[in-house]
């Protein structure tokens, strides 16, 4: 991670990450009035708790205005101003000819404290607020972020499915390519290459999986559908052009034939997608940087933190536990 004065992601990321904020609201209880259902602090408090001048504040204001309104500061005008000082005028001493008043939330409070470098105190609590994450996320997920995409809903279904795409595209390889054995791992890698600029190598290597761990159990479920989709989309392309050709491909005509699929206009979105999520994801949950998706990284949605740290993620042995039933009928076929 990133200093976070610096990073614009990486402070997004912990702001979307609502296990995070809760853990750091009972961290640092800092009392706020609430209003509309959310504690909101003013400019004063703020320059009170973090030692700086109001003139700061509204300098980072102006300089942050878009990231820290979407955070939530507002300025309160008209009717909810007249609210805010039936509520609270006379604890702030709030004069009856302030006519605007902008208002910091907890979120909004954090986001400057995660930009303030002239602050002592805003450089304590970045320091602090790294360590509740880290902490968040250990907590969550058992202690490693390795296999964290494993906790998704739609990632049991996902791998569940992907042995019988798997089996029709290396069919496809015995079948209808002339090379020896090592065809099976030489275009296994060519597809992860097409979708998400790595190789086998390269991803095991930069996620420090060992031998014996197979790089599909930490992929994401979409980007293990999108790798179903190619090896059974090329299998068909295969059988075609073997049948067109009335012999085996060689690996020349292999190679020019999955370039055409991987450029087939269809995939463009998809694998744009996978490459977001993915390259995104991993700079988020698992700390781990993917120089080749480097302009792919985004922040996380606050929707993929509730998918993978929220209520409805699951650790796979309990994802398998209440499918048993499931398993002992597809056994059985």
């Amino acid at each position: 991670m990133k200093d976070l004065t610096s990073s614009n992601i990486d402070r997004q990321n912990i702001l979307n990450n609502p296990l995070v904020l809760s853990n750091l609201r009972d961290y640092f209880g800092v009392p706020g009035m609430l209003f509309q259902e959310e504690y909101k602090y003013t400019k004063q408090q703020i320059s009170e708790f973090y030692q700086i001048d109001i003139a700061t504040i509204d300098r980072y204001l102006e300089n942050y205005e878009k990231e820290l309104k979407h955070n939530g500061y507002i300025v309160l005008k008209g009717k909810n101003l007249k609210e805010f000082k039936t509520d609270f005028g006379h604890i702030i001493n709030l004069s009856s000819r302030t006519s605007q008043l902008g208002v910091f939330n907890f979120r909004s409070f954090l986001n400057l404290g995660m930009l303030l470098v002239e602050s002592e105190m805003a450089k304590a609590l970045r320091s602090k607020i790294l360590d509740i994450v880290i902490d968040t996320l250990n907590e969550k997920a058992g202690g490693s972020t390795k296999y964290i995409n494993q906790r998704d809903e739609d990632f049991l279904n996902a791998i569940l499915k992907e042995p019988h795409y798997r089996k029709e595209f290396t069919k496809a390889l015995n079948e209808y390519l002339d090379l020896g054995n090592f065809k099976y791992a030489i275009y296994t890698s060519k597809i992860y290459e097409c979708i998400f600029k790595e190789n086998a190598v390269e991803y095991k290597k930069i996620l420090n999986l060992n031998e014996t761990e197979n790089a599909r159990d930490t992929m994401y479920s979409e980007v293990l559908k999108l790798i179903a989709s190619f090896e059974t989309g090329l299998a068909h392309e295969m059988k075609e052009k073997y049948n067109s050709l009335g012999r085996k491909l060689t690996k020349s005509e292999m190679d020019l034939l999955l370039f055409q699929f991987s450029e087939h206009p269809l995939f463009k979105p998809l694998i744009e997608d996978a490459r977001i999520k993915m390259a995104s994801r991993d700079y988020g949950f698992r700390k781990v940087f993917h120089d080749s998706l480097k302009n792919y990284i985004n922040t996380v949605s606050q929707s993929d933190f509730e998918r993978f740290l929220g209520e409805k993620s699951k650790a796979l042995e309990e994802r398998i536990d209440e499918n048993i039933d499931v398993f002992k009928r597809l056994k059985n076929r």
